[in-house]
Formats: structure tokens, sequence, C-alpha cells
């Protein structure tokens, strides 16, 4: 499995996320520049100038046209995809920590950090109303609680919001009427990431308190537990395999003159029922940040704190491997 290896950040990887077909990667990186690129030969596509500061979500709309990202530069903009002109530029009180678009692609959703003494929120945006984007005057504004928000995604049918906390809480809000509807605390520390399953009936968390977590998405049931023994970054499950993979590392100011061989860097892939883990993908030399499978399930992709993206297609035994049950 050689993987293709993405040059074109010069800080650490904050997110990478596919189109919804899966010939498109998008990345973004502590650097002010989100990327663009081709997944199958990873060819760059383009840039995303614009922002000036770290960069920490990208999302991008079911059809491809529309890319949106988060700053610390206290912004959220919406781009052209095809042009990498900017659309509309959302200023924010504070940093925007995570982003996403409705399946749909008319409501936009971003989260803001609790800095500076303003309150994490939840902001959303009806993309087709050009007024309220020009003014910067949101749909609707949701408070956070008392923990901020560092990961979000949008339920299914865009019926409703799910967020994970600094505190490991995971909360289900109403899209509707902005109402808390669920809430749980599996996790004891930050949960730094949140991704659906192909049919988003199940999300999957990664905490720093060293598991990924399987809920079901309607109800926020825990369902499954996957344990490593380093913070995990972020987790994602597989369109085509019962699969999961998790990606992580010591904290980033933690990691010295630690050897990549050792594995504390690699992609570990667990079985997403039997929670038992049977395989390690090395490569990164530091940890992994984001990862996230092609729509096809047949690669994934992962973005460490080297400031690579690294595209692996997996070889024919990954597809003919029968997990043994013991």
């Amino acid at each position: 499995m050689r993987p293709i290896l993405l040059q074109g950040h010069e800080r650490s990887i904050t997110q990478i996320k596919y189109n919804r077909e899966g010939d498109l990667l998008f990345s973004c990186s502590k650097d002010n520049i989100p990327n663009v690129w081709y997944s199958l030969n990873g060819e760059r596509l383009g840039t995303f100038n614009g922002h000036n500061g770290a960069i920490w979500c990208v999302d991008v709309t079911w059809d491809s046209t529309r890319v949106m990202t988060g700053s610390a530069d206290n912004s959220c903009r919406l781009w052209d995809c095809e042009t990498g002109k900017v659309v509309s530029n959302l200023p924010t009180k504070t940093a925007v920590r995570s982003c996403g678009f409705s399946y749909g692609g008319n409501i936009a959703m971003y989260t803001t950090d609790k800095t500076m003494g303003q309150p994490s929120e939840i902001h959303i945006y009806d993309l087709r109303d050009s007024n309220s984007i020009a003014n910067a005057d949101p749909l609707m504004v949701m408070p956070a609680g008392d923990s901020k928000i560092t990961a979000s995604i949008w339920g299914p049918l865009d019926e409703f919001i799910i967020t994970g906390h600094e505190n490991g809480a995971l909360r289900q809000w109403d899209f509707k009427s902005g109402d808390l509807v669920h809430q749980v605390k599996d996790h004891n520390k930050q949960i730094n990431d949140i991704q659906t399953s192909k049919d988003k009936t199940m999300v999957i968390t990664a905490s720093k308190d060293c598991t990924a977590k399987l809920f079901d998405t309607a109800t926020l049931k825990h369902m499954k537990t996957y344990r490593t023994e380093r913070p995990v970054n972020s987790a994602s499950i597989s369109p085509l395999m019962d699969h999961v993979v998790l990606g992580g590392g010591q904290e980033a100011m933690d990691v010295t003159t630690t050897s990549s061989r050792i594995g504390k860097f690699d992609a570990r892939f667990y079985h997403l029922i039997f929670e038992e883990e049977f395989g390690r993908v090395k490569g990164h030399f530091g940890p992994i940040n984001s990862l996230a499978f092609h729509p096809d399930g047949k690669s994934y992709s992962s973005g460490g704190e080297d400031g690579f993206v690294r595209c692996h297609q997996f070889d024919s035994p990954y597809f003919e491997f029968d997990f043994e049950v013991q």
C-alpha cells in the first residue's frame, strides 16, 4: 500500500475532507491557505487565498460548488469551488472551530470558540437569503452552554446538529427550535472529532481520553468503544467494510524526538462490531490530526502534524480479509 504524499502546507494539518464523489480532497492547516487536490493522483488543483489565521475546519457542498472554511482570524468564509474566489465573508467575535453545510447545501452552520469573554455559539445561515449573509445576520444563534464546542456535524435529513465539547459531552440540538434534545457524557476528556457513517445512522467520536466511541445518531445511545494508549484526534467509519480507522498520538507539544518507527503515529484499524484492532499503517512523523475514508471505501487519507496529507489505496488482501471471531 504505497501512499500518495500531498505536500502543499507549511504547517500542521487541521482537517481533511472528501467531496461526495470522492474525486476531490480538501485540506486545511495552521497556515492560512486551504488546498484542494485530485484524490486519484495527488495533483493540487488550487488554493483558496484570503484568510489571515490558522484554519480549523473545511466543508464542501454535495454538488462541490461551494466550500466553507472557518479560521482563527475570526471569520467564516464561503468560496466558489471552481474559481477559488470568496463568495462571502462572515465575521465572528472569536475563532471558528468547526463548520458544515447541511446535506441539501442550503444551510450553513459554524461554531465559535469560548474566548475573550465571548460564549461558544452555533451560528446558522440560510445561504438562499442574500441579505442575511451580506449583513452577517444569522438565521439562528444557539448558545452552546458551559463548555466550548470542539467538533460539530449535521444529523440526517438536516433535522438536528450534533456537537462535541471540551468537557467530553456530546449534545444534540434541534435545528428548527434551537433546543437541546439529548446530552450524553461518555467521554471524560475533550472530543476532537465527530464523523458519521455513510447512511448517517451512527456517529463516531474521537477523544483525548484515548478512546473513540460509536453512538446511535438519533438517540446518542453509546454502542461501541475503541481503546488506544494515546489521545485520539480523529476517527472515521468505512462506507464499505465494518471497519473504523483511528488516528492520533501524543499531544503535539509533547512530541520531542520520537521515532516514527515506534508506532506512536500509526493509523489504527479496528473492527466496527468486535472493537478489536487488526492493522496499523505507518507513515506520519507526528500525530495524525484528521482522517477520512474515501466515499467508495477503497482508500483513505490522513493529515498530520507534520504538514503532509497521505492518500492510501487499499490492496486486494484488505478486501479479502475476514475477521475471525474467537
